[in-house]
């Protein structure tokens, strides 16, 4: 095996794995593939190079860039002479991370903690309802505990995404390894 194939070989390593596990940023492998062609690529790329290179239609190149772009995985970028758009990875995997684990998981947060909200009010009023069967007041009761427990754990993952979002998460685990080491 030649060096040329050794350098393919090994890229063809990453770009599988990498790609079957993109599902943790919710897109498919195929969208993995592209942005590992835009990681090991030395220039920037127009969606004509890269439908190319992967043999997959403009227009699930289009979206499959577009999802990339939502996800600050790859950039436009400009240079000069070329009137096409092209793009680029994101050189800032770390941020890609926070970026995307405080979108998703506020989101969820705030979806659960407004239906639990709501839902401990209503439990609430059926509790003060003089109407109210001791049955369902028991029950009711019951939820009113356990939807508590709830939100105190959606009060500790706000305070855990917010750390996310102020990078305080840095000061216990610090982006390179040899930080976490000096402490």
């Amino acid at each position: 095996m030649n060096e040329q194939e050794q350098l393919e070989e090994s890229r063809a390593r990453v770009i599988e794995v990498i790609s079957q596990n993109m599902g943790l940023y919710g897109v498919t492998p195929s969208i993995g593939r592209l942005y590992c062609l835009l990681f090991f690529s030395e220039k920037p790329l127009t969606l004509d190079e890269m439908k190319e290179e992967l043999g997959m239609s403009k227009a699930s190149m289009s979206n499959a860039v577009r999802a990339l772009l939502d996800l600050n995985m790859v950039e436009k970028t400009w240079v000069k002479g070329v009137r096409k758009d092209l793009y680029v990875a994101s050189d800032n995997p770390h941020q890609r991370f926070f970026d995307y684990f405080t979108t998703k998981w506020r989101h969820a947060t705030m979806t659960n903690t407004n239906a639990i909200e709501k839902t401990t009010d209503e439990l609430k009023n059926l509790l003060d309802d003089p109407d109210t069967s001791e049955e369902v007041k028991a029950k009711a009761e019951v939820d009113v505990a356990k939807l508590k427990d709830w939100q105190e754990y959606y009060d500790w993952l706000d305070r855990l995404i917010h750390t996310f979002e102020t990078k305080e998460i840095l000061d216990f685990v610090p982006l390179h390894k040899e930080e976490q080491e000096k402490r």
